[in-house]
């Protein structure tokens, strides 16, 4: 489960954020202020930050150096101001994204997500498959695997949610937040199809992508399809 670091001092904001969050398989610390900040850092590892720039007592600029230097994960900037100076002020100190008040949730959750998947740089092992996100290379059994823009980022969610079942309306929303063109579910189930095909030992008997039925798919487990 991904680790959310959440440095926001409105607590109906902070409450909202939080249920999106545990809702989408976040789990979410929250602080406060810039002290609290300061104190959550020092005793606990997260995957990224969710930071606002206006805080009690101090600013959310000086919080992102804080993280950047304890620990080396994405900061996305939370701020009702959307003028250039503090964009780019935020951007020059290494935040990874900047997304202004009032902001929608899916969106949110799709830039968490991509900020995510860009620091994401450990290879993964499933089977006998190995992804190299650094690389983009997706090998099985030692051989390489030639697969579309659509068929990686497909078995990227998959390797990203180890442990969650994915509907396929969730899955759609992953897919059209990267493809330029519109995915529909017939288009998902070919390319659940291809994807198999390429890196499953019998796609008829499928061990890595398992259907769950009623509900979606999930890697590894799940009921046979």
């Amino acid at each position: 489960m991904k680790r959310i670091f959440l440095v926001e001092d409105d607590q109906a904001i902070a409450r909202n954020l939080q249920r999106l969050l545990h809702a989408e398989g976040f789990a979410v610390t929250h602080a406060p202020t810039r002290e609290a900040a300061c104190a959550a850092l020092s005793q606990n590892r997260f995957d990224l930050a969710l930071v606002d720039i206006a805080l009690p007592d101090g600013n959310g600029f000086a919080v992102c150096t804080e993280i950047k230097e304890a620990q080396s994960i994405p900061v996305i900037f939370l701020t009702a101001s959307a003028d250039e100076p503090s964009v780019v002020t935020g951007l020059n100190m290494g935040a990874d994204d900047y997304v202004t008040k009032p902001f929608r949730p899916r969106e949110l959750v799709a830039r968490i997500g991509a900020a995510l998947r860009k620091n994401s740089r450990a290879a993964y092992t499933v089977g006998g498959l190995q992804v190299d996100p650094a690389s983009g290379i997706v090998r099985k059994d030692g051989a390489e695997v030639c697969l579309s823009a659509l068929e990686y980022r497909l078995l990227l969610v998959f390797l990203n949610n180890p442990n969650s079942i994915l509907t396929r309306t969730r899955l759609l929303e992953e897919l059209w937040d990267a493809a330029g063109e519109f995915v529909n579910d017939n288009t998902l189930t070919v390319y659940i199809k291809r994807l198999r095909e390429k890196i499953e030992d019998d796609p008829a008997d499928p061990r890595l992508i398992r259907t769950v039925r009623g509900t979606g798919y999930r890697l590894g487990g799940g009921d046979a399809p």
